[in-house]
């Protein structure tokens, strides 16, 4: 299959959509063109076909070297010949034609063309510049004004835009709808409008032309099947960290040793709860508490009768 053909515009007309909408549309002669030339990366370095658009009129004075080039393909010199991609699985030779219907409807096409050409123009109408007040003697209306530096550079910079030669140049309208391709008539109808005055020669491309075998794409599935082991490999690797899990434990021992704290004190309960028990039922410990006791009795000896030391300073008294 080629990328494009070449082709003529005829000119603009509309159509109507199934809803009823107008269509603004433009008419292109397209084809038949001719391989002329097939060109290999072994002797030119890269890989093209030459197309000539065959007209009812070719060239009137042919050069020979024109001729010469021409006789391969068994056809008279052409006026236009431009290089197009191909499908390179497929085998093209020279001689062989290419019709309209490489084209479908609804297909998304790229047209180069040359834009009308419109001479010598000013700023205003080349660049859409605003311009001065057209009253009071302003002096300025449509010029383009102060345009250089003044010490440094000290000329005028390039790239600013005034007045030259406009139009007659290459423009490229891209993703144009194909409305209609009759191969009978070597016509093709694109919606939307196409640069260049009607008998200008085109190009016409597709838009989703794949040049040569993109097969090394089936390498890319393959990538991901590499990675997915890794990833496998990494989850694998996550469940491994289990070894804090006899912390677990650790730290279920550790209500266990509070547990026995409690016990501890409800001894110290059970002691602060003894000395009023009955001393059968006082344990082994509670003997010791019993210990103290006699000092507890030092009070007790006073407890004999308080005026008892008197008399006895009495009776010395008397003996005296």
């Amino acid at each position: 299959m080629v990328e494009g053909l070449i082709g003529k515009k005829i000119g603009m007309t509309r159509t109507f959509d199934e809803e009823g909408n107008v269509v603004p549309v433009t008419v292109i002669k397209a084809g038949p063109c001719t391989v002329i030339q097939k060109k290999s990366k072994e002797k030119d370095g890269y890989s093209s076909i030459q197309l000539g658009f065959v007209e009812e009129k070719g060239l009137k004075r042919p050069t020979r070297p024109q001729v010469g080039h021409f006789e391969k393909s068994g056809l008279p010199p052409t006026k236009v010949l431009k290089e197009f991609r191909f499908d390179e699985q497929r085998e093209i030779k020279e001689g062989d034609q290419f019709f309209v219907d490489i084209f479908e409807v609804g297909e998304k096409v790229h047209i180069v063309g040359t834009s009308k050409g419109k001479g010598f123009a000013g700023v205003v109408k080349r660049w859409g510049f605003r311009g001065g007040k057209a009253s009071h003697g302003s002096m300025f209306h449509r010029r383009p004004g102060s345009v250089g530096a003044s010490a440094f550079p000290s000329r005028v910079v390039k790239g600013k835009k005034l007045p030259g030669h406009m139009g007659s140049e290459r423009v490229t309208v891209r993703n144009l709808t194909v409305v209609q391709a009759d191969k009978d008539n070597n016509l093709l109808v694109v919606k939307g409008a196409i640069p260049g005055a009607p008998g200008g020669y085109l190009l016409i491309k597709k838009a989703d032309f794949l040049f040569g075998p993109p097969k090394p794409v089936e390498v890319k599935p393959e990538k991901p099947k590499a990675e997915q082991p890794k990833a496998d490999e990494a989850k694998a690797e996550q469940p491994r960290p289990e070894k804090p899990e006899p912390e677990q434990p650790e730290q279920a021992l550790k209500p266990e040793q509070s547990k026995p704290e409690e016990p501890k004190r409800a001894k110290a309960k059970h002691k602060q709860a003894e000395p009023g028990q009955p001393e059968d039922e006082k344990p082994e410990k509670a003997e010791k508490t019993v210990q103290p006791e006699p000092e507890q009795l030092k009070p007790e000896e006073p407890q004999s009768e308080p005026g008892s030391h008197r008399p006895e300073s009495a009776q010395e008294k008397e003996k005296e």
